[in-house]
């Protein structure tokens, strides 16, 4: 699973930080660090993270999944 976070839309509300510590974690008072390549097995902790963002910051994706689907869509 991939992970992105726009540093630049985050204002630091920490909810993602408190819904899935494993994954965010928060420096200081404002700076929002994560990991961009997190375990599949946080998948529910980190989507429920990014639906929590007060300004939808973090998107998800999973990479596998995508080529999955691309290739059952192929004639």
């Amino acid at each position: 699973m991939r992970v992105v976070v726009d540093l630049s839309r985050c204002e630091g509300y920490a909810q993602c930080a408190f819904l899935a510590p494993e994954v965010f974690r928060m420096h200081g008072e404002e700076a929002l660090m994560y990991d961009p390549s997190a375990d599949d097995a946080r998948r529910e902790q980190v989507l429920r993270a990014a639906a929590a963002c007060p300004v939808q910051a973090i998107l998800v994706d999973q990479l596998e999944g995508r080529a999955s689907s691309a290739e059952a869509a192929a004639p």
